[in-house]
This record gives C-alpha cells, sequence and structure tokens, in this order.
C-alpha cells in the first residue's frame, strides 16, 4: 500500500476537524423595512408632540401662544413654572395625590400578592372559578361601575375623603396584580418549599423569606402600574372628593383651568408640573416593567 493511499484512506477513516459553523450571533443583523420604521416614527411623534407642546407652552406667554401656537418660546419665560411652584394649592394637591397613590399601590400590592400565593401554591374548590373572577375583572373598568360605587362609598360615609378614592382603586386594581402575580409564583419550583420545611420554616416563613424576593420583579411591576395608574386617576376622585383641600392633582388641574382660563400659559405650566412625576416615574422603571410583563407571560 502506498503512502498516498494510506493517507487518503486515514483521512477519509480518522476524526474530521470540526467545522466552524456561523451562528445566529455572527449573522449581520437584518434591518427592518423603511415603511416600518416610518409608522413607529410616526407613532411616537403622535405620544411626544402633545407633551412638549405643553411643557413648552408653560415657557411662553399668552401673546406668544396668540400669535404662533405652534412656535417655540422667544423669550423664555420660566415666571409661569415659577408661579405655581409658589403655590400652596398645588403642593396641597401634590400631597393628596402622593398619599393616594403610595396608599392604593401598597394596598394593591400586599393584598394581590396574599391572593396570588393562594391561587399559584394551592388546591382547594373553586379555585378555577376564583381565578375566573379575578380575570373577568379586567374587562369591567371602574368608569362603568362609577355610580353603585359612589353609592357604597356614600353610605360608608368616605364621601370626600381620600380613603373614598384609596379602597375603590385597591378594589379595581387587584384584578391586574393577581392576573401578573400569580404565573411569578407558581413557577417558584416545588423542591424550594419542601427543602423550607424541612428546614423548620412555616408557610409564612415561606411567604416572607423565600416567595417575596423571587417574585421581586412581578411585585416591583404592579407597584409601578398601580402607582402610575393611580396618579392619573381622574373619574373616580371627580365623583367622590368635593373639596379642594382634598382635590388630587387631576382634579387640580381642572380647577386651575377653570381659574385662570384667560391665562392659558400659566394652565400649561400647571398641567405639565402635574405629570411631570408619573412620566418620570415611568422612565426610571420601564425596563423593569418591561422585565416582569415579560416574566408573566413566560410563566
Amino acid at each position: 500500500m502506498s503512502s498516498t493511499t494510506a493517507n487518503s484512506w486515514s483521512s477519509s477513516r480518522g476524526p474530521k476537524a470540526p467545522t466552524r459553523r456561523r451562528g445566529n450571533r455572527d449573522r449581520p443583523e437584518k434591518w427592518g423595512s423603511p415603511f416600518t420604521y416610518f409608522v413607529a416614527l410616526v407613532f411616537i411623534g403622535l405620544c411626544v408632540a402633545p407633551v412638549l407642546y405643553i411643557v413648552l407652552g408653560g415657557f411662553r406667554t399668552n401673546s406668544q401662544i396668540s400669535t404662533s401656537p405652534a412656535g417655540l418660546p422667544h423669550p423664555w419665560v420660566v415666571s409661569n413654572y415659577i408661579s405655581v411652584l409658589e403655590s400652596a394649592t398645588f403642593w396641597g394637591e401634590f400631597a393628596n395625590s402622593v398619599i393616594v397613590a403610595l396608599a392604593s399601590t401598597v394596598g394593591t400590592v400586599i393584598l394581590g400578592l396574599m391572593v396570588s400565593f393562594v391561587l399559584a401554591r394551592y388546591d382547594f374548590r373553586l379555585k378555577g372559578a376564583l381565578y375566573s373572577l379575578f380575570a373577568a375583572g379586567l374587562m369591567f373598568p371602574m368608569v362603568i361601575a362609577i355610580t353603585p360605587l359612589y353609592i357604597v362609598v356614600k353610605n360608608l360615609g368616605l364621601v370626600d375623603n381620600l380613603f373614598g378614592v384609596i379602597i375603590p382603586q385597591i378594589a379595581f386594581g387587584l384584578p391586574t396584580t393577581v392576573i401578573i402575580l400569580v404565573p411569578f409564583l407558581r413557577a417558584i419550583p416545588t423542591e424550594i418549599e419542601e427543602a423550607a420545611a424541612i428546614d423548620g420554616a412555616s408557610r409564612l416563613g415561606f411567604f416572607f423569606r423565600m416567595v417575596i424576593p423571587l417574585s421581586l420583579p412581578g411585585v416591583v411591576t404592579v407597584g409601578i402600574l398601580g402607582f402610575i395608574g393611580s396618579w392619573n386617576n381622574y373619574v373616580l376622585p371627580l365623583y367622590i372628593l368635593n373639596s379642594q383641600a382634598n382635590f388630587t392633582l387631576p382634579l387640580g388641574v381642572q380647577a386651575f383651568s377653570s381659574q385662570y382660563s384667560v391665562d392659558t400659559a400659566k394652565v400649561l405650566a400647571f398641567t405639565s408640573l402635574a405629570m411631570l412625576p408619573a412620566l418620570i416615574f415611568f422612565a426610571i422603571f420601564e425596563k423593569k416593567i418591561v422585565g416582569g410583563l415579560t416574566g408573566a407571560v413566560k410563566g
């Protein structure tokens, strides 16, 4: 057998050198069609343009708005924002909004986490019906039930009281909270619960030491959504709150615009300051909201 034949035979029978295949990461990313980006830019413009108009309008005078409604401030006027920030009415309504939003968020998260833990980790009769009841709650917004809700709040003696806004917001926030948190709690392995029981942890100990830390992304998500929804809620405070001392910022914007209907620039400044906390809060925690909703879908 010649050396050439032997080499060819060994090369054919021997192990082949691993060929390097190009994975998905090595492939060049494909850009979408220009039409897709155009549609996305149109939607972004429709969302951002009104906010920019309100914010920039607060830096203008009434004559500038009348002369050039879509123009930029020239010169920039800061006195509108300063006068709003120096108003005790604005800070009183701001404090009411913070109290209502924080209390509603804490109540919704605590109660929703407890309900979700029971629905996700235990089997009992009518469990599916109870979960379906919370799911059905997503189809009934607060606006539909505002009239009977007002009657209930009135019978409880909570009209013109912040608790008359907080308690219904907690109730209507529970369906969303339960739907998001149940997949998180259901995805916790049973081996962890069994190991905790062997170590002597009670059900409450397992709930506080293991369940809450493991479901923290979902808890943060429902907390952010509850805070923003409570901060922007307008219909329920409109029905429940009567005196301006108890007004939240959405009602304060309406009262301020009625009082200073002639001074459009100052109304725009008050409106932009009222919506600024919710925008900042959402911008900071946007990634956590997306991550929490993604985890809920996977669970």
